[in-house]
C-alpha cells in the first residue's frame, strides 16, 4: 500500500491536473498600486504618494480558480460582474490562465473591485467599487442553471466561494448544494457571515476562527479542544458534513465524523494572510476530488498557505512552488 508520502508526490506530480472543478461565488478584481512616499500634501493632511508600479489579479472566487489553474486544475468560474473596464481586465486574465469563463454572467451592478494604494509594504488606503444586494433572482437562476448544465457535463467537485458581496443567496447556495449532492460531487464552502443555514447538507466547509465565532452564541479561543467541540457543533446544527478550520498561526485542524487532526501551521515570516483561505480551499478542494483522504489533503493545503501568507497582498501558488514546499517538508519529517 502507497505511504501518504507517495500519495502526495504522485498527486502533486501527475494527478492535479486530471481534476476538474468549479467555482462558484463573488468574483473579485483586486487592484494595486505601489508608490513612494516622500512627504504631505499641501493640500490636506495626507501623504503624497508617487505610484512606481501597479498590478491587477483575481480576487474572491476568482483568486480561487486561479489558485486552482496555476496548480494544473482544469478550472471553470461561475459569478457575477458589471459590463465594464474591471470586467474586461477579469476576463483577460481568466483567458491567460486557460479558465473556462462560460459561467460569468452580466448584469447592471458595477464588477467588484478593490483599489490598495501602497506605500512600501504597508497599506494606506483600500477604494472599494461594489453593490452587495442580493443578486436578482432573473440572474440567481441562470447561475443555478449553467451550474447544473456543468454537473451533468461532468465535474469532480463544486467550490462556493461567498464574500458576502451577494452573489450567494440562500437560494444560490441552497439550489447548487442540493445539485452537488444528487450528481454527488462533493461541494465545498467557503462561508461568510452568520447566516449558515444556507450552506446546509454541504461536504466540507472552511471557515476561520473569527467566522466560528459569528454563528456562536459564546465565542471560542483558538485553541485545538474549543474547535472541534465547535466543528461538531457545526456539522450537528448545519448538518455539514466535515469541517476544515483555518486558524491563523495555530494552522488547520481538520474534523470528520471519524476521526480529529490538528495539522500545525509552518514555521515562517508573515507578511499577509489575504487571499490564504482562498489558497486552502482551493488545494484542499483539489486534493479532496483528486483521491486525497481529507488529512492529507488538509495537509498539502496547509503547506501551500505557508507560501502565500509570505507575499504581499492577494497571491496564487504554483503547482512548481507546491512541489518544492511539499518536497522540502518530507525531507524535513525525515529527519
Amino acid at each position: 500500500m502507497a505511504t501518504k508520502k507517495d500519495r502526495l508526490k504522485k498527486f502533486v506530480t501527475t494527478g492535479m491536473s486530471k481534476v476538474h472543478i468549479l467555482v462558484v461565488g463573488d468574483v473579485m478584481l483586486d487592484k494595486y498600486y505601489y508608490g513612494e512616499v516622500t512627504r504631505i500634501s499641501p493640500e490636506a493632511p495626507v501623504p503624497i504618494t508617487r505610484v512606481v508600479d501597479t498590478k491587477d489579479t483575481m480576487g474572491g472566487a476568482a483568486n480561487v480558480a486561479h489558485n486552482l489553474a496555476l496548480l494544473g486544475c482544469q478550472t471553470s468560474i461561475a459569478g457575477f460582474v458589471g459590463d465594464d473596464y474591471h470586467c474586461q481586465t477579469l476576463i483577460d486574465k481568466f483567458i491567460s490562465r486557460g479558465i473556462d469563463y462560460k459561467g460569468i454572467i452580466y448584469r447592471e451592478e458595477p464588477t467588484t473591485t478593490k483599489l490598495r494604494v501602497i506605500g512600501g509594504h504597508q497599506q494606506m488606503l483600500r477604494l472599494d467599487f461594489e453593490d452587495t444586494e442580493p443578486v436578482k433572482p432573473l440572474y440567481a437562476n441562470r447561475l443555478i442553471n449553467y451550474v447544473e448544465q456543468t454537473l451533468e457535463n461532468g465535474l469532480d467537485a463544486v467550490v462556493i466561494s461567498d464574500y458576502g458581496k451577494g452573489a450567494c443567496t440562500e437560494d444560490v447556495c441552497s439550489s447548487i448544494i442540493e445539485l452537488c449532492n444528487n450528481a454527488e460531487v462533493p461541494v465545498f464552502v467557503d462561508p461568510k457571515g452568520r447566516e449558515w443555514d444556507k450552506y446546509m447538507n454541504a461536504d466540507f466547509i472552511t471557515p476561520n476562527v473569527k467566522e466560528i465565532n459569528a454563528i456562536l452564541e459564546k465565542p471560542i479561543k483558538n485553541r485545538d479542544e474549543s474547535i472541534q467541540q465547535a466543528a461538531n457543533y457545526i456539522m450537528s446544527k448545519f448538518k455539514i458534513k466535515n469541517v476544515l478550520a483555518t486558524r491563523s498561526e495555530c494552522g488547520l485542524s481538520m474534523v470528520t465524523p471519524k476521526q480529529v487532526t490538528h495539522i500545525p501551521t509552518k514555521s515562517q515570516e508573515v507578511f499577509d494572510v489575504s487571499g490564504a483561505g482562498d489558497t486552502v480551499i482551493a488545494v484542499f478542494a483539489l486534493g479532496i476530488a483528486g483521491g486525497l483522504q481529507p488529512r492529507e489533503a488538509a495537509y498539502l493545503a496547509n503547506l501551500a498557505a505557508s507560501v502565500v501568507v509570505a507575499k504581499l497582498g492577494t497571491y496564487a501558488v504554483s503547482k512548481e512552488e507546491l512541489e518544492t514546499v511539499l518536497m522540502q517538508q518530507l525531507q524535513e519529517e525525515a529527519k
